[in-house]
């Protein structure tokens, strides 16, 4: 049975191969680090910013997409992949800088689309210009680190943006044609349970996709300190596989689930440790949508 519109079936329909992302470090900083809003980053972000898989900066975008597709070659047999750029916000930068790399990850043959993953308060006219410009020649996608519609959560991860911007960030890329993938953090500390349910049927009307990404606690970031002074308790694998399934079905059919958990560093993950056995969390949470009969849409009303 299918249970959910994975990102896998998506391109596998588009482009009838299979399709990999070759992350790649466009050498960004971020609003929240560089003093414009803070200097301390998100509570929650560690000091590779989201982008434990990327390569180290290299102005050289042809050499990291080669590093990149290097990594995954023993994974596929079919050259076809997605430029993602996705450490840091990867629209923070003169328009000229990003013209010039974006350009230079698109223009690979074996570059299907290209994927920039940023945040909802760092996109001006003249960046939502560029990704018209650049979306007329290969698919661009935008992933907007939301995390939660709670504003309380949000002061308290150190979001610094309201919701309301998310919500025109939204609006703003649909009207050039680009397409939006929402990032929604699952068991954020103090959330309830209907807390995290209704930011996910909150998106799930906006965005064309969706990654649900569990809490990872992250070595040397303040949400450790946190953890460790025993302010909060992080998911169980039965809790997190229960929203899980609850979030599938409440997302709309449309709506492409491109994660149901995440991938971290083994060297920096300080909790939930069961979280590292990624095969094992993933064959645990299908079983369950099998059993639990679960299907995507079936609690939209």
């Amino acid at each position: 049975m299918k249970h959910y519109n994975s990102l896998n079936e998506y391109y596998k329909n588009k482009y009838s191969k299979k399709v990999y992302k070759l992350s790649i470090n466009g050498g960004m900083t971020c609003p929240n680090r560089d003093g414009k809003l803070d200097t301390r980053g998100c509570i929650f972000c560690g000091k590779g910013g989201s982008g434990e898989f990327s390569s180290e900066f290299d102005n050289n975008i042809e050499n990291q997409l080669n590093l990149a597709k290097n990594r995954v070659k023993s994974k596929t047999k079919d050259d076809l992949y997605v430029a993602y750029f996705q450490p840091f916000t990867n629209t923070y930068a003169d328009v000229k800088c990003l013209r010039d790399i974006y350009y230079k990850a698109i223009k690979p043959d074996y570059i299907a689309e290209l994927s920039i993953a940023t945040r909802p308060d760092c996109l001006s006219e003249n960046v939502l210009n560029l990704l018209k410009e650049i979306n007329k020649i290969k698919p661009v996608t935008v992933e907007l680190g939301l995390q939660t519609i709670h504003e309380k959560s949000a002061e308290y991860i150190r979001r610094g943006y309201p919701l309301s911007v998310y919500d025109k960030a939204v609006e703003d890329l649909h009207r050039i044609g680009v397409t939006v993938v929402t990032h929604v953090i699952i068991g954020l500390p103090y959330e309830t349970e209907e807390m995290i349910l209704n930011t996910v049927k909150y998106v799930g009307k906006l965005t064309d996709g969706i990654k649900l990404q569990l809490l990872h606690i992250i070595k040397d970031t303040d949400l450790e300190t946190e953890y460790k002074e025993g302010k909060f308790e992080v998911l169980t694998l039965e809790k997190y596989t229960d929203l899980i399934c609850k979030s599938i079905e409440l997302l709309p059919k449309n709506v492409i689930i491109h994660r149901i958990t995440g991938d971290g560093d083994k060297r920096t993950l300080i909790a939930p440790l069961w979280s590292a056995d990624k095969k094992r969390v993933l064959n645990y949470i299908n079983r369950q949508l099998e059993e639990r009969n679960v299907i995507q849409g079936k609690n939209i009303i």
